[in-house]
């Protein structure tokens, strides 16, 4: 890079100083420029710290490769369902609640893509986690007003199956491979994009 001449008393005034500039960008350009860099490390630290926070939200979840147990839950539909009952499908198994926000939000796209992979052998369980024996109510309520195409998918979680799932906060969502063992887990809602890479993830494992 030129480096800038230095000014003398011989220059007159009023006359473009491009001596001083030369070879260097405008005092305006550089401080955009500073800028920019100082919000661009903080972006990267702050995406160090997202996947730093997933990492330890993931480790308290159930870990990968524990089978599911064999807990009978009651069908919002009726009849009775057992995640063992449903080994040779990829079961993406949902904690929600209808009174949880992030819950709510995530569902439809829940449903959309619990559809679309129906046929290349995903099952959707939606296990709710309202309080019993309020549940049937407000489940009722939810899927009547707000998603009358979640019905067939949900189930009510007992405090049992919580438990083995460590399921502490909503929305959990948890992966099941074909012999019913846990492949991936994520606690928090999701944008649809992700929750398509998650499935076709587990339905190639």
């Amino acid at each position: 890079m030129t480096e800038p001449r230095n000014t003398d008393a011989g220059q007159q005034p009023g006359t473009e100083q491009g001596s001083a500039g030369a070879g260097q960008p405008p005092p305006a350009r550089m401080g955009w420029s500073k800028v920019l860099l100082g919000v661009t490390g903080l972006l990267g630290l702050a995406a160090l710290g997202y996947l730093a926070v997933q990492e330890v939200l993931r480790a308290r979840l159930a870990s990968d490769g524990m089978a599911a147990p064999t807990v009978s839950m009651e069908r919002y539909l009726g009849g009775k369902v057992s995640l063992s009952d449903l080994k040779g499908k990829v079961v993406m198994l949902d904690f929600w609640a209808t009174w949880c926000g992030p819950c709510q939000a995530e569902m439809p796209s829940l449903v959309k893509l619990a559809k679309e992979y129906e046929g290349k052998g995903l099952v959707f369980v939606a296990a709710s986690r309202d309080e019993m024996p309020d549940a049937p109510m407000f489940v009722q309520e939810f899927v009547q007003s707000r998603l009358p195409e979640l019905g067939p998918y949900v189930v009510y979680a007992p405090d049992e199956l919580a438990a083995v799932f460590q399921v502490t906060a909503l929305p959990t969502l948890y992966f099941l491979n074909r012999e019913g063992r846990v492949v991936d887990a994520q606690r928090g809602a999701m944008s649809e994009p992700a929750l398509r890479a998650r499935i076709e993830q587990a339905l190639e494992q």
